[in-house]
């Protein structure tokens, strides 16, 4: 069992925040859960518009959870250090 706790990611907690510091061969993982053992559900390059909900603490890493600004019904987690509000 893991222990998490919600946490904010900035402020404000929710809203726009796009993909940046993945590098330019690189990309995001969107993971099913907050954490590096949970799936990968896709991959999001640099500039990537998302819109951040909630935020968990795993292991002493912050996870956020995040929708696709353009394809809404696509959820899952990335990690905070990748995610910044423009």
């Amino acid at each position: 069992m893991s222990l998490m706790a919600l946490a904010s990611c900035g402020s404000p907690m929710y809203g726009r925040t796009v993909v940046q510091g993945a590098g330019p061969d690189e990309l995001l993982k969107l993971r099913a859960g907050p954490g590096l053992g949970f799936r990968i559900v896709m991959g999001l390059p640099d500039g990537t518009e998302l819109i951040r909900h909630d935020c968990v603490s795993e292991i002493g890493q912050l996870w956020c959870k995040v929708s696709l600004a353009k394809a809404p019904q696509i959820t899952g987690y990335v990690s905070a250090d990748y995610i910044y509000v423009p």
